[in-house]
């Protein structure tokens, strides 16, 4: 690919993001642009387009279309208990602190499918906790928070849940907290009273309410530098002092400007505590 090409197509995806924030509030434009540039392509391909600016032109006229670029576009990798070692050492370092605690508020920003909201229900139950405890599960795309809401995940992804649960400290037998049927299974509406699921957007929206405990996994490594800046202020302006902050495995607080204002509960697996 030429200069001029790389240019002209440059030009093109940057219409395209300007056009979808502008026209539907949905801000991809400070995504790492090797990974948006892909999911555009895979989306220009699947509507038999052959532009960049053709797929520009379609979702201003089509909602349609506009709701399958924003599914490219909102990665959802989850599972139960994703990286048992984090829930396992969140068990040990974070629940003796929340044990002080008259009251949780926890945060699940980016909660995709909710299947790591359900599990943080699950451990605080064990944990006699979950009572006083209210979860906040958030993302920006309606479509995950539906699926998330009914709590129906296959059946087939249950021997994995199930040793992800026995590996992150599970204490009871996994299947006593859903029911299935066919080949799915619905887990238990206990876990649901109490949380909150609600569209929240980390680009553009901002904080709405003091937090003890942020989950944000596995977000930010599809940000580009500026708006990973962007959201790690929210995030800490949206815990209470003496907080605690998890992010995914390949994400950190090093090199921010709040590096300072944390200390490491558990570096290997991302646990922080807000102290300043």
């Amino acid at each position: 690919m030429d200069n001029k090409h790389e240019e002209r197509e440059r030009i093109e995806v940057e219409l395209l993001l300007e056009a979808v924030f502008r026209m539907y509030g949905y801000d991809f434009r400070n995504y790492a642009y090797s990974s948006v540039r892909r999911r555009i392509w895979h989306r220009v391909h699947s509507e038999r387009l052959s532009t960049v600016s053709g797929l520009t032109e379609r979702i201003l006229h089509d909602r349609g279309c506009m709701d399958r670029l924003l599914a490219d576009m909102t990665i959802h990798v989850t599972e139960m208990f994703r990286d048992p070692e984090v829930f396992k050492s969140f068990r040990e370092k974070v629940v003796p602190i929340l044990r002080t605690y008259p009251f949780i508020r926890i945060w699940h920003a980016g909660c995709s499918t909710g299947e790591e909201v359900y599990s943080m229900a699950i451990l605080l139950q064990e944990e006699g906790l979950y009572e006083k405890t209210r979860i906040y599960a958030t993302d920006t795309n309606a479509e995950v928070l539906k699926i998330a809401k009914e709590g129906v995940y296959p059946i087939d992804k249950m021997k994995q849940y199930t040793r992800n649960y026995l590996d992150s400290g599970g204490r009871a037998s996994f299947s006593q907290y859903y029911t299935a049927k066919y080949d799915s299974v619905i887990f238990q509406s206990e876990l649901k009273r109490n949380i909150v699921f609600a569209q929240h957007n980390l680009v553009t929206d901002s904080s709405f309410n003091e937090f003890n405990v942020i989950f944000c996994r596995n977000v930010m490594i599809y940000f580009n530098k500026q708006l990973q800046y962007h959201v790690h202020g929210l995030l800490y302006d949206s815990l209470s002092m003496f907080g605690l902050l998890a992010l995914g495995t390949k994400e950190s607080i090093n090199f921010t400007r709040h590096a300072d204002d944390y200390e490491e509960l558990d570096n290997l697996n991302r646990l922080y505590r807000k102290v300043k």
